[in-house]
């Protein structure tokens, strides 16, 4: 499966944007689907993971009540909401897919990654 991120941006504390996460090549719904984040000179760290039907999600504890993680299987295609933006959520955001069957805060257990979406938040 191929995944293309995009919706990122320039955004300003406390505001919003939102990304997408475009599937081809297979139907997501086989997927466990989850966003990391890296920002310059740190690891790559869990936002937030999806179960495949769309009624499980788990955040990270940096987003918890600000980000919302969604998915339409239909139009093969994940979201990240993201609201009351802070400057510390600078990074490239990336999707990624695995074909586990537990939702994973690991990058090394997706199997398949999006090239990132660059968000800046200005303070």
């Amino acid at each position: 499966v191929q995944l293309q991120a995009c919706g990122g941006g320039l955004g300003q504390a406390g505001g919003s944007l939102r990304l997408s996460c475009a599937a081809s090549g297979r139907t997501i719904s086989s997927y466990i689907m989850g966003w990391f984040r890296q920002a310059p000179g740190k690891e790559r760290e869990f936002v937030a993971v999806i179960s495949r039907s769309g009624d499980y999600t788990y955040y990270a504890d940096s987003v918890k009540g600000r980000f919302t993680i969604s998915r339409d299987n239909a139009k093969n295609t994940v979201y990240l909401q993201m609201n009351s933006l802070k400057p510390e959520d600078t990074a490239v955001y990336h999707c990624a897919a695995t074909r586990g069957s537990y939702y994973s805060t690991r990058p090394y257990d997706y199997d398949y990654w999006g090239q990132g979406t660059q968000v800046t938040v200005s303070s």
